[in-house]
């Protein structure tokens, strides 16, 4: 059964439906869609339903920066909200802006560099985990080790001393699940629902006095007010804690577990990032926002992998209003697709663009501002937790890689996950030597 002839400018693309969810076939598809019919392409869904892919890099600013009022959350993100409720990542309108207007005060800068301590008491206690492996000549999961220290770090970061007196008390992290399990399936929101009983008890003790203040994101949240003085609800503010856990350590874990397997691969970039961090981080107390901030090259390492490895590999969005993309309209109603991962290893933009050149992020490049990356979207809805999530990952790259040599067990590239966040499909184990 072939599409309906449009009768508006439309893109080129297939006459026969195309199948696009967010799965490994999807990536698949948009491969072939761009090679066969360029960085502009519309299909129809089995559904019947429009879809345009852009792989075009002013046309994805255009759709997430310029114009992004006239588009919403689009197709896939049903599982999402039924994990997170209506948090950040979810919601949509006015309900979305009221949200990120409370929230982004907490993760200013000045915040964010107070939270720098507990960012080194979470790599310290890796080093020491990380030691006690190499004394024994054993392996280390780097997968497990990055999540565990990525999801630790924000756990601390939303709830100081309530982490360890009411979290995990019972010496186990009932949140670990979240980084073990992708799958995001019902039995795992049952988890997380089961999961906001407990977080509602501390925000009940914090919201009674009867817990000391203290300085982390709870407290922030539960401070903030929108323009008329009313703070969030409390299954408001269950739900963007839940949004902040989950984001929050997403991002970072991924991350620094392709950088671990990328720097094994790659020595002369662990040596410069090495020589980075003993100048600047000399020791643990060394470890401040100025140190941190000037430590470039490691940010282009970070920001290499992330081109590579964008955590988020398929946006999606759907118009509410009549737009145009280059010389097409997109009527209402229409699903967008967009894809960090395609577009930041489309070679028109990046040369070579499988290879790992952290030099492409020179701070110097003038031209560095306007190539197509969008790990972490862009425009009004670019994460918030951009500036945390890259300063927990110097620290603890500047920390650890200075003392451990990590040779990978299994030389061969992972293969990859492609599920709402993008991962190793399997775990990378990797043998530490203390340096």
């Amino acid at each position: 059964m072939t599409s309906p002839q449009p009768s508006f400018r439309q893109p080129p693309g297939p006459k026969d439906p195309v199948a696009l969810g967010i799965d490994p076939e999807t990536l698949e598809t948009l491969r072939w869609l761009q090679r066969e019919y360029g960085d502009m392409v519309s299909v129809y869904r089995p559904n019947g339903r429009l879809a345009y892919f852009v792989n075009d890099a002013a046309e994805v600013h255009r759709i997430l920066a310029r114009r992004h009022a006239k588009y919403r959350k689009g197709p896939g993100f049903e599982r999402v909200k039924m994990l997170l409720g209506n948090g950040l990542i979810v919601s949509d309108g006015d309900v979305w802006r009221r949200s990120r207007r409370m929230i982004q005060p907490a993760f200013g800068r000045q915040n964010i560099h107070r939270l720098t301590d507990v960012m080194v008491q979470c790599s310290q206690r890796r080093e020491q985990h990380w030691a006690a492996l190499a004394k024994r000549d054993e392996a280390c999961n780097i997968t497990s080790e990055t999540s565990d220290f990525a999801l630790e770090l924000i756990l601390v970061s939303i709830f100081s001393s309530d982490y360890h007196e009411r979290i995990v008390t019972q010496g186990e992290n009932p949140f670990t699940f979240l980084s073990r399990d992708s799958t995001r399936d019902l039995s795992v929101v049952m988890k997380v629902r089961r999961l906001r009983e407990l977080l509602t008890s501390i925000i009940e003790d914090r919201k009674s006095g009867k817990r000391i203040e203290q300085f982390d994101f709870l407290s922030m949240y539960l401070q903030a007010e929108d323009k008329d003085g009313n703070g969030f609800s409390d299954d408001e503010l269950l739900d963007e804690l839940m949004t902040l856990i989950v984001a929050g350590f997403e991002t970072s874990a991924n991350t620094l577990n392709w950088v671990w397997y990328l720097l094994a691969k790659y020595p002369e970039v662990e040596a410069k990032i090495i020589a980075e961090a003993e100048l600047h981080l000399p020791d643990i107390g060394a470890v401040n926002s100025d140190a941190l901030m000037a430590m470039e090259y490691t940010q282009q390492v970070l920001e290499e992998a992330l081109r590579l490895y964008p955590p988020v590999w398929l946006f999606t969005r759907r118009s509410h209003e009549e737009d145009e993309l280059e010389d097409y309209d997109v009527p209402p109603g229409t699903d967008i697709y967009l894809s960090p991962f395609v577009l930041q290893r489309t070679a028109h933009y990046w040369p070579n663009p499988n290879e790992f050149d952290p030099d492409r992020f020179l701070a110097s490049d003038g031209n560095k501002k306007d190539r197509p990356f969008f790990p972490f979207s862009l425009g009004p809805r670019r994460c918030v937790g951009e500036y945390f999530s890259f300063m927990e990952m110097k620290v603890h790259l500047g920390l650890l890689l200075p003392r451990f040599r990590m040779q990978l067990v299994d030389e061969s590239e992972p293969s990859l996950e492609l599920g709402i966040n993008l991962r190793s499909a399997n775990d990378i184990v990797m043998k530490p030597t203390q340096r």
